[in-house]
């Protein structure tokens, strides 16, 4: 018997199910910026918003009288900041002077107080060491401690009778002014060597209004101390940021190496050492931030002098501003020195980037793929 059999007909594949405008996710795109919304707000009310308005100031030539918002300010665009490089003039030698100081302060800081961070790291994460809290608490104590009340003590131990000259004193030694003498380490180093005067080559130009012999001045003797003072309050912190990261290291690697017959140096080197790339980064970084913003030492401690040889860019824009009443130049110098800090982060993470990985080719040198 043939039967007839009904065709079903033919139907397409069920696709995935369509999702209709305004669904949970997005409910869940609109809840997060709802939850964000009061932060936005807050950093541009108080942060984004002051950061323009300084911008603008800069650009003009208010001397802090009214508001600097009124067509009565003069607009002046970039004469603030032609005058930091380009203009021969106290303004640009102040500035180059402040900026010389600081890369000598930097120099020696920031090396100094992350090596020294990390050799207080590695003995306060030493397994044999007993009492462990009260190393910790006694090196971090100092970071926690006001600055200028450790700026005030300072003051008394490096004065002309203190606690230093005495010691060195003991030792035979006769202790400078520390705050009262500008020379320059590196010519104190010179003259002990007979070079009294500065040769003609060095003194007869230089870049930005300072002569050569200026440059190669080195820290004075006055920056000397407020550079120990940093050291001695910020390795602390950073202290602990390296012992947080030698406690995430696995103990199996070291004694890994150990068993190959590695030293201690060479674990520390090869082994040790690479780990703590990340962390080393961070201390770098946030010591390069802080080492361009040093104010309030310099503040409680010498105000730019003797001879103008502690005087950084931070410092000489809140004198510009606040002292001599032009607000336009001391906002100039603090963008300037915003772009300084941003150009030496770059620069260090661009020096500190991990090398063993693949590298990125332009993208005119990348090679496609066989077959593709």
């Amino acid at each position: 018997m043939a039967t007839d059999t009904l065709a079903a007909p033919g139907t397409a594949p069920a696709g995935p199910p369509r999702r209709r405008p305004g669904g949970i996710r997005s409910n869940e795109n609109l809840a997060g910026w709802l939850f964000v919304a009061p932060v936005i707000l807050i950093l541009g009310l108080f942060m984004l918003l002051p950061i323009l308005m300084a911008l603008w100031v800069s650009l003009t030539g208010w001397n802090g009288q009214g508001s600097p918002f009124t067509g009565d300010v003069p607009f002046v665009g970039g004469d603030n900041y032609s005058r930091l490089f380009t203009e021969d003039g106290l303004a640009r030698r102040d500035f180059m002077t402040a900026i010389r100081n600081n890369i000598y302060y930097v120099g020696i800081v920031v090396p100094v107080q992350t090596v020294l961070a990390l050799g207080l790291a590695l003995v306060v994460n030493n397994r044999l060491l007993k009492g462990k809290g009260f190393f910790r608490s006694a090196f971090y104590f100092p970071s926690v401690t006001s600055s200028v009340a450790i700026s005030v003590v300072f003051l008394f131990l490096f004065a002309n009778s203190g606690a230093v000259n005495r010691l060195l004193a003991l030792l035979g030694l006769d202790g400078p002014e520390w705050f009262a003498d500008g020379r320059g380490v590196l010519h104190l180093l010179l003259g002990a060597f007979g070079v009294d005067s500065p040769p003609a080559a060095l003194t007869s130009g230089g870049p930005f209004g300072l002569t050569w012999w200026d440059w190669l001045s080195g820290p004075s003797v006055a920056m000397t101390s407020i550079i120990c003072l940093v050291i001695w309050t910020t390795s602390g912190t950073f202290m602990l940021m390296y012992l947080a990261a030698l406690q995430n290291v696995p103990v199996a690697l070291d004694e890994a190496g150990m068993l190959d017959g590695a030293s201690r140096w060479q674990r520390f080197r090869y082994v040790t050492l690479p780990l703590l790339k990340p962390t080393t980064f961070l201390v770098v970084t946030l010591g390069l931030i802080g080492s361009w913003q040093v104010f309030d030492q310099v503040y409680v401690m010498s105000q730019g002098d003797p001879a103008k040889t502690t005087l950084t860019p931070a410092y000489l824009s809140y004198r510009t501003a606040f002292r001599d009443f032009d607000y336009g130049g001391g906002a100039a110098i603090s963008f300037v020195l915003f772009l300084i800090i941003i150009a030496f982060t770059l620069f260090q993470r661009r020096l500190m980037a991990d090398r063993d990985g693949p590298r990125r080719g332009r993208w005119w040198r990348r090679r496609v793929p066989e077959g593709s």
